[in-house]
């Protein structure tokens, strides 16, 4: 440490406090009574004080004593050193209780307009000390990437996330995103009441060709009792609400994924419509941190 660095050992902010308040109250027995000490403990803490500071605070005048001018430059840092520790108070208060502070997201595609960008819209009206960072991820990256610290939550279908067993993470659900069906407007089966998947068994369909969403499609039509004919294949879904507005094929659509298109209807399902599961994922333990749950919160339905 240099010669002209600042010895914290110097500054006692407690001994600050008294002397602050022997300024406000102006004797030692009034200070003493404020702050529930004796005379002597008053005058023995400020006696140190001044060692420690290495220049005299007080000095006598007639029974009483005055304050230095030393004391009052000292005072003037002083105010300021505390006013800002009332400020760290506040705001440490804010964050413990969930009401300020920085959380991480990695989330899929379709959950960042559907489900993050609204959370983020409600947290900016109701607590707008808490930031929300956003990255786009699919389930692989997002949990590299909570397990390196680098996000605190990462979304993911719930069949892409880890299990309740993994030792690293825990599993918050979030919602049931209904799949609907996706007809071109005209389909003789857009107005049938009760419409079941069942009902499209001789539809073509459009899915991707691999991938989680094939998967999904193909798990859903074939609960319901058949093997859907894959008449064309994409990924995205401008793609594939522009092939089934042309009428060339029907495609499941969930619902948090769907936009809206002139010439698309977007039809719920009877009984047996297909749902998946959103879940959140943390680092373990870290589901109790306050302003994590603030977020989880706001995304829930």
């Amino acid at each position: 440490m240099s010669e002209h660095a600042p010895r914290p050992d110097r500054w006692d902010i407690k001994k600050l406090v008294i002397l602050r308040t022997l300024r406000e109250r102006g004797t030692v027995t009034a200070t003493a009574q404020a702050l529930l000490m004796t005379p002597s403990a008053v005058s023995q803490q400020l006696t140190n004080l001044a060692k420690q500071l290495g220049v005299p605070l007080l000095e006598a005048q007639g029974r009483r004593v005055r304050l230095t001018d030393a004391a009052h430059l000292v005072l003037r840092h002083a105010d300021a050193v505390l006013a800002q520790l009332e400020s760290a108070d506040a705001e440490l208060a804010r964050h413990l209780h969930g009401e300020s502070g920085t959380v991480r997201l990695a989330a899929f595609s379709t959950a960042v307009p559907a489900l993050v960008v609204p959370a983020v819209r409600a947290l900016r009206a109701a607590h707008p000390g808490i930031t929300v960072r956003v990255r786009e991820a699919e389930a692989g990256q997002a949990y590299e990437l909570l397990a390196a610290g680098d996000v605190d939550l990462a979304l993911s279908l719930a069949a892409h996330a880890p299990t309740a067993r993994d030792p690293k993470f825990t599993r918050v659900p979030l919602l049931a995103d209904p799949l609907d069906v996706a007809l071109p407007v005209g389909h003789p089966l857009a107005a049938e009441p009760g419409l079941r998947l069942a009902d499209l068994a001789g539809e073509p369909w459009i899915f991707g060709g691999s991938g989680p969403w094939s998967e999904i499609t193909l798990a859903a039509c074939e609960a319901a009792g058949f093997v859907p004919e894959q008449a064309h294949s994409a990924a995205g879904w401008t793609a594939i609400l522009a092939m089934v507005e042309a009428g060339m094929g029907v495609a499941l659509v969930p619902r948090m994924a769907a936009a809206g298109r002139d010439g698309v209807l977007m039809c719920a399902l009877g009984a047996d419509r297909p749902v998946r599961h959103v879940v959140a994922a943390v680092r373990k333990g870290a589901e109790r941190g306050a302003t994590v749950g603030r977020v989880l919160a706001a995304m829930r339905p």
